[in-house]
Formats: C-alpha cells, structure tokens, sequence
C-alpha cells in the first residue's frame, strides 16, 4: 500500500468537514474502520475509507440511524430503498408540519381560546377517513330510513370534504366550521325534512334527478332580472316567471297552472336554506374548488314573483 495515498485522522478530519472525535467514533465502532496504523500507531484512511465516512456523513445528515447506516455500509440493504423509505417518513413529517402550520395561523386569524386550537388540532390530525366520517355520520342521520332522491345522497357522498396535504389556514378554518355545521341539531333536523319532502314527491311520482339544467336557468333568467334591478312584483317580472313556469311543467310533467306555481314556491321554501348554501361553500373551500355563488337571492326573488302572481289571482 502507498503510504503517500494515506491519510491521517486530521488529515482525513480537513477533507470532510468532521471533527476528529466524530470520525474516531465511527471508527472505534467499525463504520468507517482505519485502512491501517502507521508505525507509531496512528490510524490511517485510504481513498475508499475517504468515500466510505462522505457516505456516512451525507447518511447522517439526512437523520438516518446509525444501524441503518450500517446495514447500507455493509450491502445489507440498497442506498435505494433506504432513500424511498427515508422518503417516504419525511412526506409524512412535512404533511404534518404544514397542517400544524395551518392550524396555528388559523388560530392566529381567528384569535381562537386553548380549547378551540386543541379541537382544530385533532381534527385536522385525523386520518381523511375519519373525516369523513363526520360527513357520513351527518348523511346517514339525515337521509337515512327515507326514500329521498338517490341522486342527491350519492352527491353528497361523492363530494367529501379531502383536507389538501398543503392546506392553508383558510381550508382548515373552513374544516372546523364544516364540522361545527353538521353536528348542529337544527341544520340536521332541516336537512331531514328536506329529504322527507323529497321521499313525498318520489312517492308522488318524481323520479327525475338533480334537475342541474333547470337550477341553471333559473339562475341566469333571475340573476340578469336581480341585475337590472326587475321587481319580482313587475310587469317584467311576470314574462321571466312565464318563462321559468313553462320549463318547470316540461321538466316535471305538470300543468302550467296555478297549483304549479304554489308547488314551485313549496319547493323553494323547503331547499331554500342559507345553511345548505354554507355548507358547499365550505365543501368547495376545503376541496380547493372554485366559489360557489349564493343562490339565496334568486330563490328569494323568484318566490316573491310567484307569490304576486298567485296574489293577484287569489
């Protein structure tokens, strides 16, 4: 071996930024043993030695355990799955690190008591099953036991809240409302009767959905008539009714009659709630969805035209 290609423990020390007792620590347990003795007695570290303890260092400084070290040293186990593994708990160390960033700078914003920080906390360190338990929870109480519209339930189911890895103050804000929302009492027993009124109408031969095309055009007939500032009591306002009645009897095989018109204005009473409307709102925000807007106006405008309408008919 040539002496000229060996290095000292200082030597070895200058090269890799560690400190003399480090290095003799790694040595003495046979991580990175001395390549040989010099003469007097010193220990000595050659070009694989070198290799061997950069390994180590970097290894260490990625906090991984000295018998796993070992073990990739010694070809126990491959550099490679020690990375994934390694990996892998570090995804989930960051995932929870910005939860509970999130939860402290939702607790910052809403100046929140001890007792609130620690309820955030441990609903957003529940795994996403559990949370969505509390939404399975809240549908099972409230559509349970009715034959209500099937359509809706499997929205509702297919629409769970999924707290993001990278969730914001907002999104777990909005998390704890959601949960707060679905436990109340009132909002459930409102809910129910809404899938009790809607069990009637299937019982009354209503089988037809959603009806998506036909909340969208109510939507745009009232929002342009909300924009222009049409009274729901207008001359207007009775042509976009007109207009809106006659969709409503195609989409629900009706007469376009009076009874249709007070059956519309019992429809809009019952899923007319400012509480369902939170409750996709705060579904949207935890989901990173887009705004959802508040139709709380519309159903509010188009009531009150129907209503004159049948007033002045009455």
């Amino acid at each position: 071996m040539d002496d000229e290609n060996l290095l000292t423990i200082g030597a070895l020390a200058a090269r890799t930024g560690l400190s003399v007792k480090t290095i003799r620590f790694y040595s003495d347990r046979g991580i990175v043993p001395a390549t040989c003795h010099s003469p007097a007695g010193y220990r000595l570290y050659d070009v694989a030695a070198l290799a061997r303890l950069e390994l180590v260092r970097t290894l260490r400084a990625l906090d991984i355990d000295l018998p796993t070290v070992r073990r990739v040293l010694a070809a126990e186990t491959s550099l490679a799955e020690v990375a994934a593994a390694h990996a892998a708990a570090l995804g989930t160390q960051i995932r929870a690190l910005r939860l509970r960033r999130a939860v402290l700078a939702a607790v910052a914003n809403r100046q929140s008591t001890p007792r609130e920080m620690e309820l955030m906390h441990k609903l957003v360190s529940l795994s996403d099953a559990e949370r969505r338990r509390f939404v399975h929870d809240f549908i099972d109480d409230t559509f349970g036991g009715v034959d209500a519209n099937p359509a809706m339930v499997e929205l509702l189911r297919s629409s769970m809240p999924e707290l993001p890895e990278d969730a914001g103050p907002e999104q777990v804000e909005a998390w704890m409302e959601l949960v707060e929302l679905v436990q109340d009492s009132e909002f459930r027993a409102a809910v129910r009767r809404m899938a009790e009124y809607q069990a009637a109408q299937r019982a009354d031969g209503d089988t037809t959905g959603l009806h998506h095309d036909l909340t969208e055009t109510v939507c745009e007939d009232v929002g342009r008539a909300l924009a222009t500032g049409i009274a729901p009591d207008s001359e207007e306002a009775g042509a976009i009714v007109a207009t809106l009645t006659a969709r409503y009897a195609e989409t629900f095989g009706k007469a376009d009659d009076e009874r249709l018109k007070s059956w519309i204005v019992d429809r809009l009473d019952i899923a007319d709630d400012a509480r369902v409307t939170r409750y996709w709102q705060l579904v949207a925000g935890i989901n990173g969805w887009p705004p959802l807007p508040d139709l709380h106006p519309v159903f509010t405008w188009f009531r009150q035209a129907l209503r004159a309408r049948l007033d002045s008919r009455a």
